[in-house]
């Protein structure tokens, strides 16, 4: 059994997310996902959402086996208990692949780390975009 690990934060549902755990999930055949925690997101606005209500969100979707909050202190500490087959990077996340494979080469992974690189490119497929557009709509 393949068992695919997908991450993010996801704030603010979208179809972007769906068709990148969609693309992910078809790597394998169980998907894992790991909802960021706020206190560790640093390369983007804080998430609109609380941690709970995120994970609340994931976990609802059809396509996902499990989803988990990630950790507050380690990226890597959740991938203990999961251990990933495959690691699926959304097109759009910040991740070097190079320095990603060898962290985990350096901890003991051995997973496959596959970048979805196919995307959604309707307008709101981003949550940053639909924060915006409800910004521009209610201005004064």
């Amino acid at each position: 059994m393949t068992r695919v690990l997908a991450t993010g934060t996801f704030d603010i549902l979208h179809p972007g997310h769906l068709f990148y755990l969609s693309q992910a999930s078809a790597l394998g055949d169980e998907l894992y996902v790991i909802v960021a925690r706020a206190s560790m997101i640093k390369h983007k606005p804080t998430p609109v959402l609380p941690d709970a209500h995120r994970l609340e969100m994931v976990r609802a979707l059809r396509v996902v086996d499990h989803a988990v909050l990630g950790s507050e202190r380690d990226i890597f500490e959740p991938l203990s208990e999961i251990r990933p087959d495959i690691i699926a990077l959304g097109f759009d996340q910040c991740f070097d692949l190079h320095d990603l494979k060898a962290e985990l080469v350096n901890r003991g992974f051995d997973a496959e780390v596959v970048r979805i690189e196919k995307t959604n490119t309707d307008k709101l497929c981003s949550t940053r975009r639909i924060i915006d557009l409800i910004l521009e709509m209610n201005k004064s």
